[in-house]
């Protein structure tokens, strides 16, 4: 698939979008194919690529909610003993991540487009039709 095209259809700058799908192919997921037809393709199963996968690839593992400490100044805080482990703000932003990972970690690319097809039929095909136009 060609990313110039892709950014055309969904209305991206392609500069953005590649920059996303080199983060992609430096991940395992996608491979790039160069010359005048060339473009991305997957580089394993659909169905073996979760969600997750996709979101570490272009955001990074690094956690989403960086604690700064803000309760420390808190009227009542005790620094030395509050925050010898996380604070209560990280500790439940950590849980509500670690669920959304889950989340994330059971859907695979092949289950959305299972979802989409059913959802919205033919839509594969309209969708392959407006990236590779017909020859003239």
């Amino acid at each position: 698939m060609n990313s110039a095209r892709l950014a055309e259809l969904y209305q991206l700058p392609a500069a953005y979008l590649n920059k996303q799908l080199q983060a992609l192919v430096r991940a395992g997921i996608l491979y790039s194919v160069s010359g005048p037809r060339g473009g991305f393709q997957l580089a394993r199963g659909a169905e073996t690529i979760t969600v997750l996968d996709v979101v570490l690839a272009i955001e990074g593992p690094d956690p989403a909610f960086r604690c700064e400490s803000i309760l420390a100044n808190a009227p009542g805080a005790d620094p030395g003993e509050d925050y010898l482990r996380s604070c209560l703000v990280s500790q439940t932003m950590r849980q509500a991540e670690l669920a959304w990972r889950q989340t994330l970690s059971r859907q695979t690319i092949a289950g959305i487009a299972a979802s989409v097809e059913r959802k919205f039929p033919g839509s594969r095909k309209d969708v392959l039709r407006r990236l590779m136009p017909a020859k003239s």
